[in-house]
């Protein structure tokens, strides 16, 4: 069941440009002068019941306005979007009945309120059954580890723990669709880990649809099988991590613990130094023109071998690559499709 389909969707800002002081501020009223932004440029994907989608991109990508045009905070400038077949900006009440949202740097619970009586007013909002809201309680207690947070002040609780209340607050209501915008920044490893868990659990027992914005590409990894890529706008890549992996992750590491002095030696073609130091060499290879057997054994023809690990790439670097050119195409301006690749 398709929940999500967004059709050529553009959003531009327009904004008022004006020369410095007073005399400039006076042109600007007279005769203002328009620029436009382009925020989000003709982009397009479905998603289905049940998925968990990582949303990435550099900052002012077009990653919160996107989120913000699906939950109706925006109007799209061009284009169409339906949230489960609404118009999410005209259909404001239905479309927020069933979605819910998590915003890493705003909070929807009242500050000077304790977290319980902040859900409780949500309760009454979405106009939860009290068995059902009590239930819920009860299971976000335990699994968010709330139960000590619940007479607490949202003012008074750490950056961790105010986050595990937003959740909980975002879920009270069961959505059929949750966004989460960088929902683990600034988290420290441990809190990012529970609620990483917690987001997976809550997608596979509920059949939640997830969109995931975040910088924090161990959030993708952990959670999602689908990635889209947005950069200035457009869509550049929409399709599996593990096919951006088989793609761009073609340089593997490889350390070897020597039992002497590295001395001399001569690498095959397609291996590069990365390191070198006492009884530790590090080389780095692309495994399109050779292999990791092929490589140690090279090594250990010529140099005596204690040990030696091999390093896969990460999803971090692999991104990296794609923002330095690696998938952009200005020929090929349609998003990189799992099957083109």
């Amino acid at each position: 069941m398709t929940v999500i389909r967004v059709e050529n969707a553009r959003k531009v800002y327009r904004t008022t440009q004006k020369e410095p002081g007073v005399l400039g501020a006076l042109k600007a009223l007279a005769r203002p002068h328009y620029v436009d932004k382009v925020a989000v440029d003709d982009l397009s994907f479905t998603l289905e019941a049940g998925e968990i989608v990582g949303y990435i991109g550099v900052n002012g990508a077009g990653k919160s306005t996107t989120i913000k045009m699906l939950t109706g905070i925006l109007m799209p400038t061009g284009g169409r979007i339906t949230v489960f077949g609404r118009d999410p900006h005209k259909d404001r009440i239905a479309n927020a009945r069933e979605i819910g949202v998590v915003f890493g740097q705003r909070t929807q619970l009242w500050w000077d309120l304790a977290l319980i009586e902040s859900l409780n007013t949500l309760a009454k909002i979405y106009q939860i059954p009290p068995t059902r809201y009590r239930q819920l309680l009860d299971e976000f207690a335990e699994t968010l580890e709330l139960k000590e947070l619940l007479p607490m002040q949202i003012r008074s609780m750490s950056l961790g723990q105010k986050m595990r209340a937003e959740l909980a607050a975002t879920l009270l209501h069961d959505p059929k669709v949750v966004y989460l915008d960088e929902p683990t920044i600034g988290l420290d490893l441990i809190v990012k880990e529970r609620i990483r868990a917690f987001i997976k659990k809550q997608a596979q027992q509920t059949g939640t649809t997830v969109i995931l914005t975040t910088h924090d590409l161990g959030d993708i990894e952990e959670l999602c099988q689908r990635v889209m890529i947005i950069d200035a706008g457009r869509l550049i890549y929409d399709g599996p991590i593990q096919t951006i992996k088989e793609r761009f992750g073609k340089f593997r590491g490889i350390t070897f613990e020597t039992a002497g002095d590295i001395g001399s030696y001569q690498l095959p073609v397609g291996v590069q130094t990365e390191s070198e130091a006492d009884h530790k060499l590090v080389l780095r290879f692309d495994r399109t023109l050779t292999t990791a057997s092929q490589v140690a054994a090279a090594i250990m023809n010529q140099i005596e071998v204690v040990d030696f690990s091999l390093t896969e790439p990460d999803l971090s670097s692999i991104v990296k690559q794609i923002y330095q050119g690696a998938l952009k195409d200005a020929a090929h301006p349609e998003p990189q499709r799992a099957g083109a690749l």
